[in-house]
Formats: structure tokens, C-alpha cells, sequence
């Protein structure tokens, strides 16, 4: 890692299990920086799947009225070697976010749910470290093993391990300390005896790991109704949009706005 400072603050989203709502996390947060009026620029690290970039893509194809977000889509190496090929992937990735942090007030990186030394990376780039979770065991089993009757953490997991090495790399680069936040996403509405226990063994788990947790957002249809239009709930209730049925806004709308609103003031982000 260099150690020239960026100027542009990079946040990175990542769980090495998909299917907990980065792209959805990652998305509504850059829309609301740009709405703003800061410089954002993003990267999707997930060259299969491409959710976020293929968010922009709709968003920009049927509403190019909107602000436009910057995003690329860095290629996968061609080499035959693994080794060569992960060390070429990973220097393109540094060059990418150290031009990008150059021009950006903010920077967000989008990476697959697996693991792999370019996802490493972009946990050691980053000034924010975001990991969604689902709320349940299995998903929390990514962080560390939970004992079954007291639901207390009772080992950690590579996962956690990653992380500390991220903070290592960024610590011998003389770099600011890396500021990890773990988000419960897609939560449901019932107070059910699992959401309590899950909450425990969180409130257990983020002294040990020296991580943040926070509420992310509930699980709702209206993410899954915007992908194709590329809108996000920031977009709704405001002037109409011209080629495009926009839902109307209800209670639960505002609420999950609300939720919005909590979680990226949570993050505790500059400016």
C-alpha cells in the first residue's frame, strides 16, 4: 500500500455471503452523497454478477435527467498464472482508487460475496468498512462461532481475522485507522425471539472485534420494484419522471426513508 494519504474518502462494502443487501446499502448511499452535491465515484468489484453497476446502468438509461454517479468495473486478469494474475488485479484496483480518491469526495467499492486478495484489498483501501448482515445465525456465523445456550461469541472467524489484517496493512502505511460497521440489513418487522438473541450476540461481538454495529434497513418489496428503473427510495415523491410508473409514496415509504436516513448518519462519514 502507498502511503500518500487520499484525499477522497473510500467506503467499502462487503460480506463474503451474498444475498445480505450491499448493493442495496451501497446504491442508496451514493445516490444520497450526489444528491448532496459531493463528487462520488464508484466500484464494482463483482465482474459477474454486477448488481450495483447494472443499478446505474438502468438508472441512467431511463432517467439521464438524473445526476449520474461515475462507476467502473475493473476487468479480471487474463493471465495463467493465479498468483501473477491476482498481483496484476489488485495493482490495478490500488491505481484505480488512489485516481479516483484524487477527484472524489467519496469512493465506494461494491465486492462479491466471496472471498478473494482483491476484496482484501479494497478492505485495506478503505476509510470505512461496511458488512451487512442478514438477521440470523447463519449469517453471523460469517463474523464468529456463537455458543447455542448463552448465544455468546465464542470464536472468531476468518472473516474477523481479514479484517484484522486490513487494519494492520493500513496501520504500517501510516493510514488512518479503518472504521468497520456492521449493519443489520433486511430486518424484519416481528420482534421475534431470534431478532432479540441475534441482537445479543452482536452487543457481545463489537467490543471483541472493535467493530460498530448499526440498523441497516428492513426487509421491503419496494428495493426489489426500483432495481429495473434504477431509482432508489430518494427518488420517490418528487417530480414526476418522465417513461417510468413511480410508486406512490405510503407510510411505509417514509419509514424505510427514515431507516435511510439512520443508517447513513450512523456511518459517521466527513462533511
Amino acid at each position: 500500500m502507498t502511503n500518500a494519504p487520499p484525499t477522497g474518502h473510500c467506503i467499502t462494502f462487503v460480506n463474503e455471503k451474498g444475498g445480505t443487501g450491499k448493493s442495496t446499502l451501497a446504491v442508496h448511499l451514493l445516490v444520497s452523497l450526489r444528491n448532496q452535491g459531493h463528487a462520488v465515484a464508484a466500484i464494482d468489484l463483482d465482474s459477474r454478477q454486477r448488481t450495483l453497476s447494472r443499478y446505474l446502468e438502468n438508472r441512467q438509461q431511463h432517467h439521464p435527467q438524473l445526476a449520474g454517479v461515475e462507476v467502473v468495473v475493473p476487468p479480471l486478469s487474463e493471465l495463467d498464472s493465479r498468483s501473477a494474475a491476482a498481483e496484476q488485479e489488485c495493482e490495478q484496483l490500488r491505481q484505480l482508487v488512489q485516481g479516483l480518491t484524487a477527484n472524489h469526495a467519496y469512493v465506494i467499492i461494491d465486492c462479491p460475496g466471496s472471498d478473494s486478495p482483491r476484496s482484501r484489498l479494497a478492505m485495506a483501501l478503505a476509510n470505512t468498512l461496511v458488512t451487512p448482515l442478514n438477521d440470523s445465525f447463519v449469517d453471523l456465523d460469517l463474523l464468529g462461532q456463537v455458543e447455542p445456550e448463552a448465544h455468546q461469541v465464542k470464536q472468531l472467524s476468518f472473516f474477523a481475522d481479514t479484517i484484522w489484517q486490513a487494519r494492520q496493512q493500513r496501520a504500517l502505511a501510516k493510514l488512518p485507522a479503518l472504521d468497520w460497521v456492521v449493519a443489520r440489513n433486511r430486518l424484519t418487522m416481528l420482534d421475534a425471539r431470534n431478532k432479540r438473541r441475534v441482537n445479543e450476540a452482536l452487543e457481545n461481538l463489537q467490543g471483541r472485534v472493535a467493530c460498530r454495529y448499526v440498523p441497516g434497513l428492513a426487509e421491503r418489496v419496494i428495493y426489489r420494484e426500483l432495481f429495473p428503473s434504477g431509482l432508489t427510495l430518494l427518488d420517490l415523491g418528487g417530480s414526476p419522471l418522465a417513461g417510468v410508473t413511480v410508486p406512490k409514496m405510503t407510510t411505509s415509504h417514509l419509514a424505510a426513508r427514515q431507516e435511510l436516513r439512520n443508517f447513513i448518519s450512523a456511518l459517521n462519514l466527513p462533511a
